[in-house]
C-alpha cells in the first residue's frame, strides 16, 4: 500500500496564520519536503516539530521526484512546504504532484496561506472573476504576454520583486494605458503591510519618488467593456 503527499501551506509572513490542521499534519508524517530547509527549520522549531527534513526546489525537483515517488510507493507519508504560502502557487510543487497522481498516490492538499486572495480582495477590484498569472517572463516572451493581457476583460493578478516593479510598471503603462485602475499590495500579514491603490500611472510616479521594499503582490484593472449605443 503506498503512502501519502501533503500539501502543507506555511504563514506568509505572521506565524499566527499557520492552521492547527497543518502543524498536526507536519508532526504526523514520516518527511518534510522544503524548499529553504534553513528556513523551514526555524518555522518546524517554533512549533515543536521535530521530522526529518529534506530540501525540494525548482533546481533539484527533477532529478530527485523518482526518489521520492518511491519513497511514497513504499508507504511512507510526506509533506511538501515552500519557504512561505501554498506549493505549487508560482513555487514548486506541480511536478510531485503530477508525479504523484501519475502513480495512483493519495494527494491531500491543505488549504491555507497564499498571497494574492488577501491582496485580490484589499484592492477593491472586481473579483467575482480574475486572472492569476503569478511571476511575468523575465525576458523570453514577456512583450507577448503582455500583449495578450492587454484586451483582457478580468482582473487581473501578478506577482513582483521590488526590484523589477518600476520595470513591471512602466511596461503595464504601455501596455495596459496609464488610467487603468490597479492596488499595488506587499509584506502582506507583516508589521509593515501596505496597500497601494490608484491609476498605474499614480502607482508608479509614486514609488519612483519613494522605493519600497518586499515581495509584491499588483492588482490591475480588466480592460473595460465600450458601450455604444444603437439608435
Amino acid at each position: 500500500m503506498s503512502g501519502k503527499l501533503f500539501i502543507v501551506p506555511t504563514p506568509i509572513g505572521n506565524l499566527k496564520d499557520m492552521t492547527l490542521r497543518a502543524i498536526e499534519t507536519l508532526r504526523s508524517v514520516d518527511l518534510i519536503l522544503a524548499e529553504d530547509t534553513r528556513n523551514s527549520s526555524k518555522l518546524l522549531k517554533h512549533f515543536d516539530i521535530q521530522k526529518p527534513l529534506q530540501s525540494y526546489h525548482a533546481f533539484n525537483e527533477h532529478k530527485i521526484t523518482g526518489k521520492i515517488i518511491n519513497k511514497l510507493l513504499s508507504g511512507e507519508t510526506i509533506a511538501l512546504i515552500t519557504d512561505a504560502g501554498t506549493p505549487a502557487i508560482s513555487d514548486p510543487g506541480f511536478y510531485l504532484v503530477r508525479e504523484a497522481v501519475k502513480n495512483n498516490i493519495p494527494v491531500e492538499t491543505l488549504p491555507g496561506p497564499v498571497a494574492f486572495v488577501p491582496a485580490l480582495v484589499n484592492s477593491a477590484l472586481p473579483s467575482e472573476r480574475f486572472v492569476f498569472e503569478g511571476f511575468l517572463p523575465v525576458k523570453k516572451g514577456r512583450k507577448t504576454r503582455l500583449q495578450e493581457l492587454a484586451n483582457e476583460k478580468r482582473t487581473m493578478v501578478f506577482y513582483e520583486s521590488p526590484h523589477r516593479i518600476l520595470k513591471t510598471l512602466k511596461q503595464f503603462i504601455e501596455f495596459f494605458g496609464p488610467d487603468r485602475k490597479a492596488s499595488l499590495s506587499r509584506e502582506i500579514s507583516k508589521i509593515h503591510e501596505e496597500t497601494i491603490r490608484g491609476t498605474l500611472r499614480e502607482i508608479y510616479e509614486l514609488l519612483e519618488s519613494k522605493p519600497i521594499k518586499g515581495e509584491m503582490v499588483l492588482v490591475v484593472e480588466g480592460e473595460k467593456k465600450i458601450i455604444v449605443n444603437e439608435k
